[in-house]
């Protein structure tokens, strides 16, 4: 992300009421939002705003301060009604809740054991850019001027990681990696998906999106929706979820997936020969994941089961449903729920 204003934004016009709108202090703000670096971490450190505060920020010539571990630093905008701030919302800034984002990270469905971030919940923005924002192993989530959702924290901390893994995992110098991923998710062109295009455009970006939308819980897929559009949902993108776990080192899924009884009235058992196994992910048509299944062994191969219950605890309504194992390259299978 680097000018523009923030995508969760964009993403929250359509999900959610105007007072839930908690980074509106971003509209119409140019900015940076992707940092060119950051420090480097053992594992996901979350730091709070108030140890952000205590630790990391200092008071100079009546202007507050964040330091970050590299040497970085940020001027902090403290009150609501400073210029920058285009919308004061309900006059005080609304951070990131730790235990929030703690449970966003515990729902991100991605191997992390190769990645290292410092993630700092502002308790106020950055002069220099009001809004969250992701560099390599560093994540600031910035507050909002109004109570920020769950949805929203889950949302932007998720897409946030992402930039993180891309850094990590995918480095703009591997060009054959970022080749691949481009013909994928069809951005060949290279005019129009650059980090020069508009924000939606920027390959960063979208990778970002891409990682939030296969790999985010429930509440970070609450719009059903991507910044893009003009793109297709990443779920419908056959060998994409397969690549992104590979730069991981995880194998692609291999055989195909079956689905026993189907139709069913929300009971279904899958079934795959040979090889290593993947948690299979069951889909809404809107792209939302509702449910995950772990693997078990079966004889002669794996096993998953689903009861038609989502993450919530709810019976999935009669309809038409997807599940895919993930890392495979075969189609979503389409399952359907009769009364």
């Amino acid at each position: 992300m680097d000018v523009e204003t923030l995508p969760l934004l964009r993403r929250s016009l359509t999900g959610l009421s105007a007072t839930g709108l908690g980074l509106l202090l971003l509209a119409a703000v140019a900015r940076s939002d992707e940092l060119p670096a950051g420090c480097t971490t053992s594992g996901l450190m979350v730091q709070g705003p108030d140890a952000t505060l205590r630790d990391f920020c200092r008071e100079e010539d009546g202007r507050l301060w964040l330091y970050l571990p590299d040497g970085a630093r940020f001027e902090l905008v403290t009150s609501t009604a400073d210029p920058v701030i285009a919308n004061p919302g309900d006059g005080s800034f609304h951070p990131f809740d730790e235990a929030v984002v703690r449970a966003a990270l515990a729902e991100v469905r991605f191997p992390l054991a190769q990645v290292s971030a410092q993630i700092f919940l502002l308790p106020y923005p950055r002069r220099s850019g009001l809004q969250s924002a992701a560099g390599n192993g560093l994540v600031l989530l910035s507050p909002g001027v109004w109570p920020l959702s769950a949805q929203q924290q889950h949302a932007e901390l998720t897409h946030e990681l992402g930039h993180v893994v891309q850094y990590r995992l995918m480095p703009d110098p591997a060009a054959d990696l970022w080749a691949r991923y481009r013909e994928l998710r069809g951005l060949t062109d290279a005019t129009r998906y650059s980090q020069d295009a508009a924000h939606a455009d920027r390959p960063h970006e979208i990778f970002a999106e891409d990682f939030r939308a296969l790999f985010g819980g429930g509440l970070a897929n609450y719009s059903g929706t991507i910044e893009n559009p003009t793109l297709c949902m990443p779920q419908g993108v056959s060998g994409l979820d397969g690549f992104m776990l590979q730069l991981a080192g995880i194998p692609l899924a291999a055989g195909r997936l079956e689905a026993y009884p189907n139709p069913s009235r929300g009971r279904f058992s899958f079934s795959r020969a040979g090889g290593g196994a993947l948690p299979v992910d069951l889909f809404d048509l809107a792209g939302r994941r509702v449910a995950t299944l772990e693997p078990g062994t079966a004889a002669g191969g794996w096993a998953w089961n689903w009861d038609g219950i989502d993450h919530d605890g709810q019976a999935v309504a009669p309809g038409v449903w997807l599940a895919r194992e993930r890392g495979s390259l075969e189609p979503a299978i389409r399952l359907v729920k009769v009364r």
